[in-house]
C-alpha cells in the first residue's frame, strides 16, 4: 500500500495537513489507551487483581497520557502511556512482569490488524481509508519501539529482573531517567538527522506495516 506520508508517521512540513494532524492526535490517544489497558488486563490475569481497579480500567485515553510520552510521539513518532502500576510481588512468577509490559505492544499490534481489516474493506468499496492507515502506522510504530530496552518501554522492564534487590535505588534512578533519555534521543535524531535507533527500527516498522496492511 503506497501512502502520501511516511511510515512511521511523523509530523513534518510535508505532513502538516489539518486532517492528518487530527488523525495523528486521535491515533495517539487510541494507541496509548490500548497499550495501557492491555497491560492492566495482563496484570490482573497474572495475579495482580484489585477490587477497585478504576485506576486501570477506565478507558479514558486522556487519563493514560504521559507528558514525556506524548512529546515523544510528536518528536519521534512513538511514545508510551502513563506507567500502569503493578505489584510484581503478587504476580505468579517474577518474570510475569515482562508479560505484563509486553501485553501493551501486543495490544497495539492487534489494533493495527483491526485497522488493516477496515482498510481492506474500504478498498473494496473505493473509500479513502487514510484515517485507519495512520492509526495502523502509529500502533505498529509503538509496538516495534517497545523493543528498545529503556524504561518505560516494554523491553525496559528486563532491568527489573536484572538489577539485584540491593541495588533497587539504581533501578529507580534508571526508571526515572529513561523517559528523558528517550525524548533526548528523539530530539537529537530530529535536529541532526542522525539515525541513532530509528535506523534499526524504522525498516522493521515499514516491513511490518506493509505485511499487516498489504
Amino acid at each position: 500500500m503506497s501512502t502520501a506520508w511516511p511510515v512511521p508517521f511523523i509530523l513534518t512540513l510535508q505532513t502538516l495537513e489539518i486532517d492528518a494532524i487530527v488523525t495523528f492526535c486521535v491515533a495517539i490517544l487510541v494507541a496509548t489507551m490500548v497499550n495501557a489497558e492491555a497491560q492492566a488486563f495482563a496484570a490482573t490475569f497474572l495475579g495482580d487483581a484489585r477490587k477497585d481497579a478504576k485506576d486501570r480500567f477506565h478507558f479514558n485515553a486522556f487519563l493514560h497520557l504521559d507528558i514525556l510520552g506524548t512529546i515523544c510521539f510528536f518528536v519521534g513518532g512513538f511514545g508510551w502511556p502513563r506507567t500502569v502500576k503493578v505489584d510484581s510481588a503478587r504476580l505468579h512468577r517474577p518474570w510475569c512482569i515482562l508479560l505484563v509490559r509486553f501485553a501493551g505492544p501486543v495490544g497495539n499490534l492487534l489494533l493495527a490488524n483491526i485497522a488493516a481489516s477496515v482498510i481492506w474493506l474500504a478498498g473494496k468499496i473505493s473509500v479513502d481509508a487514510q484515517v485507519f492507515a495512520i492509526l495502523a502506522a502509529v500502533n505498529v510504530t509503538v509496538a516495534v519501539y517497545n523493543l528498545v530496552p529503556i524504561p518505560p518501554l516494554a523491553a525496559g522492564s528486563i532491568w527489573d529482573l536484572l538489577i539485584p534487590a540491593d541495588r533497587e535505588r539504581l533501578g529507580e534512578i534508571w526508571r526515572q531517567a529513561g523517559p528523558f533519555l528517550l525524548v533526548a534521543i528523539a530530539l537529537l535524531e530530529r535536529l541532526t538527522g542522525r539515525e541513532i535507533i530509528s535506523g534499526y527500527l524504522n525498516p522493521l516498522v515499514r516491513d511490518l506495516f506493509t505485511f499487516i496492511v498489504g
